[in-house]
């Protein structure tokens, strides 16, 4: 009896163990989204700045474009969240990016060192959890 509640503790360990390591990876691929859109938002700046005027095509939605010539492409307005937007320079959006990628890349980097502890408690207690596992349905087979 003692080595099936030993195998139900394990086995609830292991499912919340699991639970975790799926809601920290759904968490690592929206940060790694999230950094992809800084390195389009890099990218576009890179080859935008300082190019006055600009001719550009503007989505209006259902995969559709109008034409739209950029007029300023010295300032960049930038979403600093709450629904706030400023306007900056294109410098200063460079260092305000930087700094936003490098936070997030050590959110990313904390995240995933998390992601491999909990996966190697799974991979411990798996073993032991199917040795039990083995062990008790030998104890209900009848001789």
């Amino acid at each position: 009896m003692e080595d099936r509640q030993e195998l139900e503790k394990i086995i609830n360990e292991l499912n919340l163990y699991k639970s975790q390591a799926e809601i920290i990876q759904q968490q690592v691929e929206a940060i790694q989204g999230s950094i992809l859109e800084i390195e389009t938002l890099e990218t576009t700046i890179d080859n935008v700045g300082n190019e006055d005027p600009l001719s550009t095509l503007v989505p209006i939605g259902a995969g559709s474009f109008m034409n739209a010539e950029i007029k300023n492409t010295k300032e960049v307005v930038m979403s600093v969240g709450a629904g706030v937007a400023i306007t900056k320079s294109i410098e200063d959006a460079k260092e305000t990016i930087d700094s936003q990628k490098k936070e997030l890349n050590d959110t990313l980097n904390k995240m995933l060192d998390n992601l491999q502890k909990i996966s190697a408690i799974i991979n411990q207690l798996s073993p032991r959890a199917e040795q039990l596992m083995a062990k008790t349905q030998g104890m209900e087979q009848p001789l």
